[in-house]
C-alpha cells in the first residue's frame, strides 16, 4: 500500500481505516534500531540537536511535550494514534505540503523511558509512507543540568514522488527538523522561566 494523497484533509474514518490496514504490515527497512547505531549505507542520516534549557522543570516539560506529540509542527502536521507512545503502536502522520495532504504510516520500534535522564522513542516506516527508514525523538538531561532535544533520522526515498522530487523531500525534512526544534523550545518556555 502506498501513502495516500488528498486534496483536503481526510476524515477520521479514512485515517482510522488506513491505520487498521497498516497494523499488519512489516517495516519497509531491515535496519531496525538504526537511529541508535548511527549511519546506514544507502540512507541519508540526519542529526539535529537543540538546547532547551537547564534543570528538572525543563526536562519534565520536555518529556510531557514528547508524550503529547508536540514536537510535530501543528501548522502543517498532525499525528493520529490509538494508545500513545508504546512499542509496536501504529501511527498515522498527516502532512500538508503544497496544498495537499499526505497520509503516511509508521510504527514505534523502541521507547526510551528513563524518566531520570532520557525520554523518547523511534518510529519506523510502513508501506504507507513516502520514505523508508527510522526517526528518533528524544529529550536528554545531562549531568551538567543542560536539557537537549535530539532528532535523528535515517531515511531514503521509497515512493516515486519522493525519488523524483528528492531535493524537495530533503528540503521538507530539514524544515520539519527546524520546526520540530522550535516547537520543543516553545513547549519548554514556561519551565525555562523557572530556572
Amino acid at each position: 500500500m502506498n501513502p495516500r494523497v488528498f486534496l483536503r484533509k481526510p476524515s477520521s474514518r479514512v485515517v482510522n481505516t488506513f491505520l487498521e490496514l497498516q497494523r499488519s504490515c512489516q517495516l519497509t527497512y531491515d535496519e531496525m534500531g538504526c537511529t541508535q547505531n548511527g549511519s546506514v549505507e544507502g540512507f541519508d542520516c540526519d542529526r539535529y540537536r537543540v538546547e532547551l534549557g537547564k534543570g528538572e522543570a525543563v526536562f519534565a516539560a520536555a518529556c510531557e511535550a514528547i508524550g503529547d506529540w508536540r514536537m510535530f509542527p501543528a501548522a502543517w502536521t498532525q499525528v493520529v494514534h490509538e494508545h500513545g507512545i508504546r512499542a509496536d503502536e501504529t501511527i498515522a502522520v498527516l502532512i500538508k505540503v503544497c496544498g495537499v495532504w499526505w497520509l503516511n504510516s509508521t510504527r514505534i520500534v523502541y521507547v526510551i523511558d528513563d524518566r531520570e535522564r532520557r525520554f523518547g522513542f523511534a518510529y519506523g516506516t510502513l508501506p504507507g509512507h513516502v520514505e523508508s527508514g527510522e526517526e528518533l525523538f528524544m529529550v536528554q538531561w545531562d549531568e551538567d543540568d543542560t536539557v537537549w532535544y535530539d532528532l535523528r533520522a535515517v531515511s531514503r526515498p521509497r515512493h516515486w514522488v519522493t525519488r523524483l522530487g528528492y531535493p524537495l523531500a530533503r528540503l521538507l525534512q530539514r524544515r520539519f527538523a527546524r520546526d520540530s526544534q522550535r516547537a520543543m523550545v516553545e513547549a519548554t518556555l514556561t519551565a525555562r522561566s523557572l530556572e
